[in-house]
């Protein structure tokens, strides 16, 4: 079992960071905000088939990326380079979901234009999983799934119709990718605020259990359910449900059951460092939230000064506050150390 490692910890400034504890892709970001993208090629080149890795860079890469003509000056550079044409779907998916979310006019265009982009990567590295992870993003904006591919049928039955096939294309090239199943529980989640019969809420949950069942120890899929109780709980306080009891749920089972699971299978399987932050968050605030503060200590120590604003935003007494959410880091961490001390 892994234990907090003294006090190095405390008393460290939260500091919120897209690479998380990946130091090579920190300086890859930094090139890029510069409008420069040979260190992006060289990250993905070393990266090479490590699925989940190019998975996870690439997704913050594209983020990073959308907001300039940085990949498309790498293409126009190297136009038959896989690497680029990944990361230029990236940056058309990312494209497409803020124009959406803005209500922006070019939406439609630019989801289309996205989807094209997926596709030809898709073309030229058979093997990526990454241009089906981008076109499991793109579901979420067909909020009428009015594409057949977002409206198939699961293999388990108790989950609804959706885009089991692009998730199985992702299957069959990284069985265990991380950002898949995040993709598929956010169009759970956009489904879930519809009418119909599979619009129940539900689904996400039954979702998230289903796949814990299965992961093996060391999988950050063990750590999904805990992504479905916060949104829950996010809506039942925006429905104006907020009472004492509420939370009260991360000391009870289902959720303290899930939490301990994610904990023991996989936080106590694996090297902190080389996992997502944003995970470790979830699991920090769900062991503090279900009184285990000694738990919760190990998981703040292993991250060390490492804060995201979810979910700490979404279950602060003042979500509308952005600033509640290091509020609500710190006054966990310092908690969860006090009762460890």
């Amino acid at each position: 079992m892994r234990r907090t490692t003294g006090g190095h910890s405390r008393g460290i400034r939260p500091v919120y960071s897209p690479a998380g504890f990946d130091n090579e892709l920190r300086g890859a970001l930094e090139e890029l905000r510069a409008g420069r993208w040979m260190a992006m090629r060289a990250l993905l080149d070393r990266t090479g088939t490590s699925w989940g890795l190019r998975t996870a860079r690439s997704q913050v890469l594209g983020v990073v990326a959308a907001g300039s003509q940085v990949v498309e000056a790498w293409l126009r550079e190297d136009p038959h380079s896989a690497d680029a044409r990944t990361m230029l779907a990236r940056v058309a998916v990312e494209r497409a979901v803020r124009a959406r979310r803005e209500n922006h006019h070019s939406a439609g265009e630019l989801e289309k234009t996205a989807r094209q982009e997926c596709h030809r990567a898709a073309e030229l590295l058979p093997g990526d999983p990454v241009p089906w992870v981008c076109l499991l993003a793109l579901a979420r904006l067909d909020e009428r799934q009015e594409r057949g591919e977002h409206r198939e049928r699961a293999a388990e039955p108790m989950l609804p119709p959706g885009p089991w096939g692009l998730l199985y294309r992702v299957y069959e090239r990284d069985r265990y990718n991380r950002e898949a199943h995040h993709r598929m529980l956010h169009f759970l989640h956009a489904r879930s605020g519809g009418s119909g019969a599979f619009s129940s809420r539900a689904s996400a949950v039954d979702f998230v259990r289903w796949v814990s069942s299965w992961a093996p120890a060391g999988s950050a899929l063990l750590a999904l359910p805990l992504y479905a109780y916060v949104e829950q709980y996010r809506r039942q306080v925006a429905e104006g449900r907020a009472d004492p009891l509420l939370r009260q749920q991360w000391a009870h089972d289902p959720v303290a059951l899930d939490a301990g699971t994610a904990l023991h299978g996989w936080f106590d399987h694996t090297d902190p460092t080389s996992q997502s932050v944003l995970d470790l968050n979830h699991l920090a605030h769900a062991l503090w939230a279900g009184n285990r503060a000694a738990d919760a200590a190990r998981v703040f120590a292993a991250l060390g000064p490492y804060f995201t604003q979810q979910p700490w935003l979404q279950v602060a007494e003042d979500p509308e506050r952005p600033e509640a959410a290091r509020a609500e880091y710190c006054r966990a961490r310092e908690e969860s150390f006090a009762a460890d001390s």
